[in-house]
């Protein structure tokens, strides 16, 4: 009899332990299922707000370069057009920035190209370098800067004047210090400003110099002057100074904000991204860092008038030259060598515009002194 009692007690225990073990992996497999759900919601998520992107394909040899190769960086061409209301197609990209960003340590360069720099296009005639995507859109853009600049770029952002209002806005603004000549010619802009994005403002009276808080439509006009000292020249850095200020607001602001703000400015950008690559380099976005900041070209002329053109022209006193800068400047090569194609380009551009490099200015100069002096 006391051996069938222990019998049944161990039965029992068994019993139990077998429940207990069950009951644990039921519990460990409705966690499991939990954070699958999770993940996949937060994917799901993710892949919805990444609709809202106006995705372009680009066939696969569509994108052209010198066969040249920046490994260990990733390159992008950000552009901002001014599309005036029903306007899609011939606009222009007044602004041209690449993107440089170094995979190893995470720090990103920015070179803005100057919109009227001579540089040559896809048809091997020369205009302004914002010609290329009125041309051709995002595609003809992007090999005009790898053809001229010897660069491996093969995607793009595009946003217009909205998006980067409306991203200003949604952040709570970005405060500047503004000249009295700025504050004059940012309040002229805002009115054309507020009429192409439906967003109001105020003008800032009196127009003083000093530290001012921006919303959308202020900082995308402080973005556009070019009419003081610098001109062109001085309105890309304004361009960078104002996406400088957007990145260090966005990185301190919360979900919920960052949340508005692709809601309201993902359906105004057009990008060659797809929804995994913008998911592998927003994983990384924290650890970027904003490194120097410059302007294409490092040496450049503003002739009078150029033969068989007309308007105005910034020229690179040697683009080959100021393509050894560039590369020194975003990769950190100090004896990058240009192909033979943008050497090709750039004797082209000297003999038409009469515009050689400076080390060759000063050896005529030289030249011609001693031949004076005999």
């Amino acid at each position: 009899m006391r051996e069938e009692k222990r019998i049944k007690r161990r039965e029992k225990e068994l019993q139990k332990r077998k429940r207990k073990r069950r009951r644990k992996r039921r519990v460990a497999v409705l966690v499991i299922e939990l954070v699958i759900l999770c993940v996949l919601g937060a994917v799901a998520f993710g892949m919805f707000k990444l609709d809202k992107l106006n995705h372009t394909v680009f066939n696969e040899d569509s994108i052209l370069n010198n066969g040249v190769n920046q490994e260990g960086f990733k390159n992008i061409a950000l552009f901002g057009t001014d599309n005036r209301a029903g306007e899609t197609s011939g606009v222009r990209s007044d602004c041209i920035i690449v993107a440089s960003i170094n995979t190893n340590t995470k720090e990103v360069k920015m070179l803005s190209v100057y919109r009227d720099t001579m540089l040559q296009q896809a048809d091997g005639t020369y205009d302004k370098a914002n010609s290329a995507y009125a041309t051709g859109g995002a595609e003809a853009a992007i090999n005009m800067l790898n053809k001229n600049l010897d660069l491996d770029i093969t995607d793009y952002v595009t946003v217009n004047f909205l998006a980067l209002a409306d991203a200003v806005d949604l952040l709570g603004g970005i405060e500047l210090d503004l000249t009295e000549e700025e504050v004059v010619h940012m309040n002229n802009y805002c009115v054309e400003t507020s009429e192409i994005t439906g967003k109001d403002y105020e003008r800032i009276e009196p127009e003083v110099a000093g530290t001012y808080q921006l919303n959308g439509v202020q900082a995308v006009s402080y973005a556009r002057i070019r009419y003081t000292a610098g001109g062109d020249f001085e309105r890309t850095s304004r361009q960078r100074l104002v996406i400088e200020k957007l990145v260090e607001k966005a990185k301190s602001a919360n979900l919920g904000t960052i949340n508005k703000v692709i809601d309201a400015v993902f359906p105004e950008i057009s990008t060659s991204f797809s929804s995994t690559e913008i998911i592998g380099l927003a994983a990384d976005v924290f650890n970027y860092e904003l490194g120097e900041n410059g302007g294409f070209p490092f040496t450049p002329e503003t002739p009078e008038s150029i033969p068989g053109y007309s308007g105005s022209y910034v020229v690179a006193a040697g683009l080959a030259d100021n393509v050894r800068q560039a590369h020194e400047f975003l990769f950190g090569d100090e004896d990058y060598e240009p192909t033979e194609v943008v050497q090709g380009i750039s004797d082209e551009l000297s003999e038409m515009t009469g515009i050689y490099p400076q080390a060759d200015e000063e050896q005529t100069e030289d030249t011609q002194n001693e031949t004076g002096s005999e």
